[in-house]
């Protein structure tokens, strides 16, 4: 069972969540929708807003949803669901259901997908989004190491609208 939260109820370590544990960024709606795996993002305060940052590739199929719809979500799954997170992110949800390939539960929210195992479900609504530039980066060796193909992320910035947790 779930219970709503307010942002400064939550107690997790946004280190552990997204760079450990991984997140699932989810958009769509019930008659269609992906998720991704993630290991990049924030929590935090933008335009004096609670907000989450995420970044996706845009040859990712989840792009288009992004960039089709005005909410998504990101899921926190207990660890026991590592390897379904490993093929979730290396898996395209253009070529086969995968979702249901890892018997994940999708709930829906106001047309907003999230997930039945995850333990942690927060909603947001996007309001900025913008590629990464080339130019801004000022460290050129990572610029190198993280985009040899110039495949630069879309960030994603989404105010919480709704926290849920297990």
């Amino acid at each position: 069972m779930f219970k709503k939260i307010g942002p400064s109820e939550l107690k997790e370590n946004a280190f552990q969540i997204i760079g450990k544990e991984w997140l699932l960024v989810s958009c769509g709606n019930q008659k269609q929708y992906n998720t991704m795996t993630a290991s990049w993002g924030g929590i935090g305060v933008v335009w004096n807003k609670n907000v989450v940052t995420v970044y996706v590739r845009p040859q990712r199929y989840t792009f288009e949803f992004m960039e089709k719809y005005d909410h998504f979500s990101i899921s926190v799954l207990p660890s026991a669901f590592k390897k379904e997170l490993m093929y979730l992110g290396q898996v395209s949800g253009r070529d086969e259901d995968k979702i249901s390939k890892c018997h994940l539960n999708p709930r829906f929210d106001d047309e907003i997908i999230e997930f039945e195992e995850a333990r942690l479900n927060i909603k947001c609504k996007t309001l900025y989004h913008s590629f990464i530039q080339e130019e801004g980066f000022i460290d050129q060796v990572l610029k190198g190491k993280i985009y040899p193909q110039k495949d630069f992320h879309m960030m994603y910035i989404g105010e919480i609208e709704k926290i849920e947790i297990k």
